[in-house]
C-alpha cells in the first residue's frame, strides 16, 4: 500500500520536477544524465513561463546537496544550470537569473576550495553571454567582494591557492565584462568597487614578480600547461581590459586606488613595480586620456610634498616613464601647470635640503633629511621636465622656456627668490636648478624664426646672469644660449678648443641664413657680442667657460652670420686681443692667456669660412709665429690638464698679433665693409651690469630706485623712446618685396608724369608743395613766437627754459566750470 501511494503521489507531481529529478542519476559518478538533460531543455524553450520555476527547484536541490556534502549531484546540478543558461534567452530568463546567481552566491560561501572555483567558473560562463532583457535590480556587490578576497587567498597549499587566487581573477573580469557596458547595472567605476578590484588585482602582479624568475615543480608545469597562464600574467591580461574599457570620466575612480595601493604598501621607494604598473595604465587606456593620468600623478606628487625624497623621486621617475611613452601634446590643456608643479617641488627640495625640515614649526622632527637623497630627487625632476618638453611642439616649448624664466630670480627684473628659511643660498641653489631644467628644455629645441622663438623677454634675462659673479651659473646660461642657437647639430664638434687646420674635416651641416634669422641678429647682436666680451673678462672663468665661448661664436657664424655680422665678430675677436694685452682688469695670467687662445682659435674658424685666401694666410702666419716663439697663446699649451704658461706675460711683438689694419686691408680688397672693420669693438655700459653684480636683495632695491630715481619726469633730458605697437612690430617683420614693388611703382609714376606732363601742371604740382610747406613753418613759428597763455603765467619751453606770459592772468578768460 505505502509504495502504490508513493507512486501515486509521484505522479501527481509537477512535469518540470520530474524532469528536473530524471537529470540526476542513482550514482553521481555516472554524471548528468544527457538524455534526459535535452528533455528538460526542450521543455524549458517550448515552456518558458516555466523555466523560473526550474531554476529555483535546482537551486534548492543544490543548496540541500551542499548542506549534505553530496557534491558530486552539486556538480550536476551546476551542469544543468549553465548548459539551461547558454539555451534560453526568453524574456523571462531574469527571474531563472536569479536562482543562478544564488547558487553561484551558495558555492562561493562555501569552505570548498573547488566549491569556490565551481562556482566562479559558471559565473564567469554567465558574464560572456549577452542578455537580451535587461535587469533593473540585479547586484554584484557581494560577487566584488568575494572574488577580491580570493585574490588574496592564503591557503596553505601553494597549488590550490594559487587556483582559488586564478579565480577570483576571472571572477573579477566577469563582473567588469557584465556590468562596464550596461548603464542599467551596478556602476562598477564607483570607488566602492575600485578600491576592491584594482588592489586585488595590484596585489596578484605583484607577486608574480617574485615568482618569475623561479623554476615551476613538475605539477605547477602541468597546471601552467593547462591553464596556460600563470596569475601574474592573467591578472595583466584582466588589468589592461579593465583600464582599456574606462572612459574620461572613470580614469580618475581605476587609477587613484592604484596611488593609494603604491602609498600603503610603501613601492615608491623601489621604482621598479610603480613604474611597471603605469607603463601597464599608459599603454592600455585610449591615448587621449594620457594627460589625466599625468595630471594625477602631479596632484599626488603634491599631496607627498611633505613626504620622504625617495617617496617623491619615486612618483618623479614613473612621472618621466608615463611623458616618454604619452605621445606628443598628450600632457594636454594644462601643459605650464605641468612645469609649474615640478618647478614647485624642486623649490621645496632646496629649501629642505638647506633648512633639514620639511616643516618651519619643526613639527616633523623625527624624519632625517638626507641631503644626498634631496639632490637626486632634483635630478630627477630635472630630467623629467627635459623629457615632459620633448613631447611638446615648438610653439609650447617656448612657451615653457618663457614660463621657466619667469621663476629664475633675475637680479634687478623679478628677483623671486627663496623662502626666508633658505636665506641668499637657497636663492642661488633656486637659480642653478631652474637654469639646468632651463637647460633640458632648450636641448634639441629647433626653430625657424628665431625671432618670435626667442623675445626679448626671454633673452634680456637670460643674458643678464652672464654677468653674475657665480660661474656655474655664468657657464649654464652659456650652454643655454649654444643649444638655442645650433640647429643643426653642430655643437659636437665645436666641444673643445683647437686650431683645425682644414675644417672640410668637420662636416658642418651649413645653410643660407634666412631673412628671419637676419632680423634676429639685427635686434640682438650687439646684445650677443657685449655679453661675449663681458663674460671673457670675468676672473672666474675657466676652461669649461672659454670652450662654452668658443662654441658660441662658432655656432653664430655658422647658424646666423651675413656679411655684417662676420665683420662684427672679427671686430669681436680682436677686441678679446685687445683686453688681454690692455689687463686693465687685472685679469690672471691664465685668463689671458687663454682669451688670447681663443680669439686665435676663432680667428682660424672664421678665416676659413669666409674662403678669403689673404685673410686665411694672415691668420696662419701668426699662428705659425705663435707656435715657434708664444705657444702659451693658443689652445694647444692653455686648454689642457697641466697649462703651460708662463708666470708673467710680456709685451707681445707685433707680429704674434693678429693686426686689425691688415686684416681690414684683406677684407676690404673682397668687398667687407672696411669703415666697420676698420673701427675698434666698444661695448657700452648700461645699468645691467651694476644689477646683475649684486647678491643681495636690499641692494638690488637701492640700485632700482636710483636707476627709477636718474629716470624721473624731473630729470628726465632725452628724448621718450618710441611707442612700440603692434603695428610697429608687424611692420618690424613683414615681408618687405610687396614694399618694394609699391616703391617702384611709385618712381616710376613720377618719372613717367615729369616725363609726359605738360609745364604749367609740373610748375603747379611744386608751387603747391612749396605752398604746403610754408604754411607748416608759419604755424610752428606762430607756436615758438607766441605760445598760449599758461595759467601759471609761465610756460616751459624745451630744454628746461622759461619764456614770460604773453597774456596776463587777471585778463585770462575762464570756463564757468573751472570758476567758483
Amino acid at each position: 500500500l505505502a509504495v502504490s501511494v508513493c507512486g501515486c503521489c509521484g505522479a501527481l507531481r509537477p512535469r518540470y520536477k520530474r524532469l528536473v529529478d530524471n537529470i540526476f542519476p542513482e550514482d553521481p559518478e555516472d554524471g548528468l544524465v544527457k538524455a534526459n538533460m535535452e528533455k528538460l531543455t526542450f521543455y524549458a524553450l517550448s515552456a518558458p513561463e516555466k523555466l523560473d520555476r526550474i531554476g529555483a527547484y535546482l537551486s534548492e536541490r543544490l543548496s540541500r546537496d551542499v548542506a549534505r556534502h553530496r557534491y558530486g549531484y552539486v556538480c550536476i546540478a551546476m551542469e544543468a544550470l549553465d548548459q539551461l543558461l547558454m539555451a534560453c534567452h526568453c524574456q523571462s530568463i531574469n527571474l531563472f537569473v536569479e536562482s543562478f546567481l544564488k547558487m553561484v552566491r551558495k558555492l562561493l560561501e562555501a569552505d570548498k576550495p573547488n566549491l569556490q572555483i565551481l562556482g566562479t567558473n559558471s559565473f564567469v560562463k554567465f558574464a560572456n553571454i549577452e542578455e537580451d532583457t535587461p535587469s533593473y535590480h540585479r547586484s554584484y556587490d557581494f560577487f566584488v567582494s568575494r572574488f577580491s578576497e580570493m585574490c588574496h587567498s592564503s591557503y596553505e597549499d601553494p597549488d590550490i591557492r594559487t587556483k582559488i587566487r586564478m579565480a577570483g581573477i576571472k571572477g573579477l573580469q566577469g563582473v567588469v565584462r557584465k556590468t562596464v557596458n550596461d548603464e542599467l547595472q551596478a556602476n562598477i567605476w564607483d570607488p566602492q568597487h575600485m578600491d576592491k578590484i584594482v588592489p586585488s588585482l595590484l596585489f596578484n602582479l605583484q607577486q608574480g614578480e617574485g615568482t618569475e624568475s623561479r623554476s615551476p615543480s613538475p605539477l605547477q608545469a602541468s597546471e601552467r600547461e593547462k591553464e596556460k597562464e600563470s596569475p601574474a600574467e592573467l591578472t595583466e591580461r584582466c588589468f589592461r581590459e579593465l583600464l582599456g574599457r574606462a572612459a574620461y570620466g572613470n580614469i580618475k575612480n581605476a587609477v587613484t586606488p592604484v596611488l593609494t595601493h603604491l602609498d600603503n604598501h610603501s613601492l615608491w621607494e623601489s621604482k621598479t613595480f610603480a613604474v611597471r604598473c603605469f607603463k601597464i595604465i599608459m599603454y592600455s587606456i585610449q591615448s587621449q586620456h594620457s594627460h589625466l593620468v599625468i595630471q594625477q600623478l602631479l596632484s599626488h606628487l603634491d599631496a607627498n610634498s611633505k613626504n620622504s625624497a625617495t617617496v617623491r623621486a619615486g612618483i618623479v621617475e614613473v612621472l618621466l616613464e608615463a611623458a616618454a611613452i604619452a605621445a606628443s601634446g598628450s600632457v594636454g590643456p594644462t601643459v605650464l601647470e605641468v612645469f609649474n608643479t615640478l618647478l614647485r617641488q624642486l623649490r621645496l627640495s632646496v629649501d629642505y635640503e638647506l633648512t633639514g625640515s620639511y616643516d618651519s614649526c619643526g613639527n616633523i622632527g623625527s624624519k632625517i633629511i638626507k641631503e644626498h637623497e634631496e639632490r637626486q630627487l632634483q635630478e630627477a625632476v630635472i630630467k623629467t621636465i627635459g623629457s615632459f618638453a620633448n613631447t611638446l611642439p615648438t610653439y609650447q616649448r617656448s612657451e615653457v622656456m618663457l614660463f621657466i624664466m619667469g621663476k629664475i630670480p633675475v637680479p634687478g627684473m623679478h628677483p623671486v627668490l627663496a623662502s626666508e628659511k633658505s636665506g641668499l643660498e637657497g636663492n642661488r641653489m633656486i637659480q642653478v636648478m631652474l637654469l639646468k631644467s632651463l637647460l633640458q628644455v632648450t636641448t634639441g629645441f629647433q626653430t625657424t624664426n628665431m625671432l618670435t622663438a626667442l623675445p626679448s623677454s626671454f633673452l634680456d634675462p637670460l643674458l643678464a646672469f652672464t654677468l653674475m659673479e657665480d660661474a656655474e651659473i655664468r657657464l649654464l646660461v652659456l650652454e643655454i644660449l649654444v643649444s638655442l642657437i645650433d640647429r643643426h647639430d653642430n655643437w659636437p664638434k665645436f666641444t673643445s678648443i683647437s686650431i683645425i687646420s682644414d675644417i672640410a674635416v668637420l662636416k658642418l651641416k651649413v645653410d643660407k641664413c634666412s631673412r628671419q634669422d637676419n632680423l634676429f641678429m639685427k635686434k640682438h647682436a650687439q646684445q650677443l657680442y657685449r655679453h661675449i666680451f663681458l663674460a671673457c673678462k670675468e676672473e672666474s672663468s675657466s676652461q669649461p667657460h672659454f670652450e662654452a665661448l668658443y662654441a658660441l661664436l662658432a655656432l653664430l657664424s655658422i647658424e646666423l652670420a651675413n656679411e655684417e655680422v662676420v665683420v662684427d665678430l672679427i671686430r669681436l675677436a680682436l677686441a678679446l686681443q685687445d683686453l688681454a694685452l690692455a689687463n686693465e682688469e687685472t685679469l690672471p695670467i691664465y685668463n689671458r692667456c687663454a682669451i688670447h687662445a681663443l680669439s686665435a682659435s676663432y680667428l682660424n674658424l672664421i678665416c676659413q669660412l669666409t674662403t678669403v685666401p689673404a685673410f686665411c694666410q694672415h691668420v696662419q702666419e701668426v699662428i705659425e709665429m705663435r707656435q715657434k716663439e708664444v705657444p702659451f697663446l693658443l689652445p694647444e699649451d692653455v686648454f689642457i690638464e697641466s697649462p703651460r704658461i708662463p708666470k708673467t706675460l710680456e709685451k707681445l711683438e707685433g707680429h704674434v698679433l693678429f693686426l686689425q689694419s691688415k686684416i681690414t686691408e684683406v677684407l676690404g680688397g673682397s668687398g667687407y665693409n672696411t669703415d666697420r672693420l676698420a673701427t675698434p669693438y666698444v661695448p657700452l655700459p648700461t645699468d645691467e651690469d651694476r644689477l646683475s653684480k649684486r647678491k643681495s636683495i636690499g641692494e638690488t632695491i637701492s640700485l632700482q630706485v636710483e636707476v627709477e630715481s636718474r629716470n624721473s619726469p624731473e630729470k628726465e633730458e632725452r628724448t621718450p623712446a618710441e611707442e612700440i605697437t603692434f603695428e610697429t612690430l608687424k611692420n618690424a617683420i613683414v615681408d618687405s618685396v610687396g614694399m618694394e614693388e609699391q616703391e617702384r611703382e611709385r618712381r616710376r609714376q613720377v618719372v613717367e608724369k615729369f616725363q609726359k606732363a605738360p609745364f604749367e601742371e609740373i610748375a603747379a604740382h611744386c608751387g603747391a608743395r612749396a605752398t604746403l610747406l610754408q604754411s607748416k613753418l608759419n604755424q610752428i613759428f606762430e607756436i615758438t613766437i607766441r605760445p598760449p597763455p599758461s595759467p601759471s603765467g609761465t610756460i616751459t619751453a624745451g630744454y628746461g627754459q622759461t619764456q614770460s606770459r604773453s597774456v596776463p592772468v587777471y585778463e585770462m578768460k575762464f570756463p564757468d566750470l573751472c570758476v567758483y
